[in-house]
């Protein structure tokens, strides 16, 4: 080790020859380290780079002491919109016992906008920097836009704490540190890139560039390009690189001890996938229904239920929670944005394109209710309700020409602000004899709404069996298309094809299951107070029970026209009880379950296969057999993209047991679910808010 008075000279020596910009930019000095399995890396090459939507540029550049230390001017701020990352090329670390550069480290740490005054670059930064920032990384170089990289970044400190290069805040907090695998996915994959980085075999990193081989068949050179290989295609033979972590930290024979790893805790078995989900509340979020992106990448959720409240008492009495792209609350912690009339959001919720927040009531104030951005209310305190006209509501969109149309879903009628203009709102489809059977818009409790690029308008229908269309503005003018039973989701890809969940498939059994709904709520036609409810608990249970293949839940694919899909249904897949449907930017499916707390979340290749890995066919899955799990999933309702690729879940029930009657007093608070839960740099990322069909960032 050198001495403090010669660490200080190497130091400032290094930083003189720093190539900078220009000195008056470069206010502070960045001290660093570099280590490899928790030891200093000696001789490492660290550039520090200035990210943005055109090629990286190079700020600053030193070398690592013995002890891996590192020192360079900074700017205090990087320019408006662009983020800093560091990267280190190879050197030598002091765990490498046969000694000589390594030049397959290249390790990575995404500071943001603005450095810290210390950092850490090891594997575990590597790993945090890689996943977060999965769609604009090629090589050593990052690319995004603005909005882009300052999500990725934002979101690496959950991961990581960039001073130490140790655990993150959000990682180890109490809902994910031991609710979900994340953190043991997360050490073994810092492990067994530390195992390369430091030669703990003279073959170390030949075995984790051949267990990262991409599908390509494309071999990585370097502990990055590993990393990168991996979280592409985190699905692709897990179990190859879950292995080395036996062959580089074998535990002793004969004894019972953990394994000598760098980072802990390590799995005891392989992942069906590499992925880091997170999960997150707060800020009111209870029982979480619809989701929506503004413009900024804020995520506003629908709470169905009262936090805190014994929900058997509360169903549909909650406000709307407001999360920061990195998870952090920004609406009041216990209640969420409330007023205006809102009460009790279900899967009603639109974003508009001046990022006002639409909701609807269901079971609670039967009404349209709308936010400004900050939280405020901006509809009356009794929302817009046409003088009582209205039942319980669902769906809600905005559409390209600023409409906003919603769905009275008990009622099947539905609801037109022409341009978003509540003085000239209208209820349409008005059924006065109250048989759906006989809605002259065709209807069966409406749910969901989707846009195609002709401006028809798509809604899917709870008791039936079919989709209905029509043209913006003309809903008397409606068609039908058969789907399955009890439509949920729906979604447009770019091309005009229309995906649709039907929660109960396409069985015999979806097909009773459905009535027995259709006779428990008696289709309202008592006005039994309950009788949503009654549905509500049959439809929940039929759900549950569901298990992928014929028998589950099932996808509709219609083309532009409304002719099925060849392919059409699409069932098994990890499907199994589907609730909503959405289109990243390259036109791949993401698919909620609302079955079980096992059951993950579905990624289908569409009809662009060009963006799918090769040989695969539209339809096809994407993800494991399971689905995508971990995170802390519970029953699922929405699922979204959003503008830095992050896909984000809604956890809507947790313990079913709970929700009905009077149960044992200890989980009679459990029947909402807990969170949402964020699957960092999986999709391609889509503009914000989502008005119209899905359109690539």
């Amino acid at each position: 080790m050198m001495t403090r008075r010669r660490s200080r000279l190497v130091r400032a020596i290094f930083t003189a020859l720093a190539t900078t910009a220009t000195a008056s930019a470069f206010a502070a000095t960045l001290d660093g380290q570099v280590q490899g399995g928790g030891v200093p890396i000696a001789n490492s090459t660290v550039t520090l780079w200035s990210a943005s939507a055109g090629s990286p540029k190079q700020l600053a550049q030193a070398k690592t002491g013995a002890d891996g230390r590192f020192a360079f001017n900074a700017p205090d701020a990087a320019d408006k919109g662009d983020t800093l990352y560091l990267v280190a090329k190879g050197g030598i670390s002091a765990a490498n016992k046969a000694g000589g550069d390594n030049l397959a480290i290249v390790l990575m740490t995404a500071l943001g906008g603005k450095p810290p005054a210390t950092v850490t670059i090891n594997e575990m930064t590597t790993v945090a920097s890689v996943w977060t920032h999965n769609q604009f990384i090629n090589g050593t170089a990052i690319q995004g836009q603005p909005l882009q990289l300052k999500i990725a970044a934002g979101n690496v400190p959950n991961f990581v704490d960039l001073a130490s290069g140790g655990w993150g805040k959000a990682i180890q907090d109490a809902l994910n540190s031991t609710q979900s695998p994340t953190m043991a996915n997360f050490a073994t994959l810092a492990n067994v890139l530390a195992g390369c980085v430091t030669r703990v075999k003279p073959n170390a990193c030949q075995s984790l560039f051949a267990a990262a081989t991409a599908l390509d068949g494309r071999v990585p050179g370097d502990t990055l390009a590993a990393a990168t290989s991996i979280a592409r295609a985190p699905w692709h033979q897990p179990q190859k690189v879950f292995a080395l972590l036996d062959e580089f930290y074998p535990v002793p024979a004969g004894k019972k001890m953990p394994r000598a790893t760098p980072f802990a805790p390590y799995l005891t078995f392989a992942p069906s996938s590499w992925v880091l989900p997170l999960r997150f509340t707060g800020g009111g979020y209870y029982a979480g229904g619809k989701l929506m992106f503004d413009s900024q990448g804020n995520v506003w959720a629908a709470s169905n239920f009262q936090v805190g409240a014994q929900a058997q008492d509360y169903f549909w009495q909650g406000g709307v929670a407001k999360f920061a792209p990195d998870g952090t609350p920004l609406s009041p912690m216990t209640t969420g944005f409330t007023g205006g009339g809102l009460l009790g959001p279900g899967f009603g919720l639109a974003i508009d394109a001046k990022d006002n927040a639409w909701m609807t009531s269901f079971a609670g104030n039967n009404n349209v209710a709308l936010f400004g951005n900050d939280g405020k209310p901006l509809s009356p305190p009794e929302g817009w309700n046409f003088g009582g006209k209205l039942s319980n509501m669902q769906g809600i969109i905005v559409t390209p020409s600023g409409d906003v149309w919603a769905a009275d879903t008990v009622g099947s009628q539905l609801v037109h602000f022409p341009k978003g203009d509540p003085s000239k709102g209208r209820v349409l489809c008005q059924n006065p004899g109250g048989d759906p059977l006989k809605n002259p818009c065709k209807l069966l409790l409406p749910f969901a709404f989707a846009i195609d690029q002709k401006d028809n308008i798509w809604v899917t229908n709870i008791l039936g069996s079919h989709v209905t269309r029509f043209s913006n503005g003309d809903p008397t003018k409606a068609e039908t298309f058969k789907t399955g039973y009890s439509g949920s989701g729906i979604a447009v890809d770019s091309l005009g094809n229309v995906w649709v969940t039907n929660k109960l498939g396409n069985s015999e059994r979806g097909r009773l299951k459905m009535l027995e709904m259709a006779i428990a709520g008696k289709v309202n036609y008592d006005g039994e107070p309950d009788a949503t409810s009654r549905l509500t608990r049959v439809m929940v249970e039929a759900m549950y029970t569901q298990k992928p293949g014929p028998e589950g839940g099932s996808i509709t694919v219609l083309r532009p026209d409304g002719s099925e899909a060849s392919f059409s249904p699409v069932y098994g897949r990890g499907i199994t009880g589907p609730w909503a449907v959405s289109v990243d930017g390259n036109d791949n499916i993401w698919i909620s379950n609302f079955s079980s707390a096992t059951a993950g979340i579905v990624q289908l290749c569409g009809f662009r296969t060009e963006n799918c890995p090769p040989g695969m066919k539209t339809g096809d899955a994407i993800s494991p057999p399971g689905g995508y799990v971990g995170g802390g999933l519970q029953l699922q309702v929405d699922i979204g993209v959003g503008p830095a690729g992050d896909v984000w879940v809604t956890n809507n029930w947790q313990d079913t047991a709970s929700c009905y009657g009077k149960p044992d007093e200890t989980i009679s608070t459990r029947c909402g679910g807990q969170g949402v839960v964020v699957f960092f740099g999986m999709a391609k990322p889509v503009r914000t808010p989502l008005i119209g069909p899905a359109r690539p960032q």
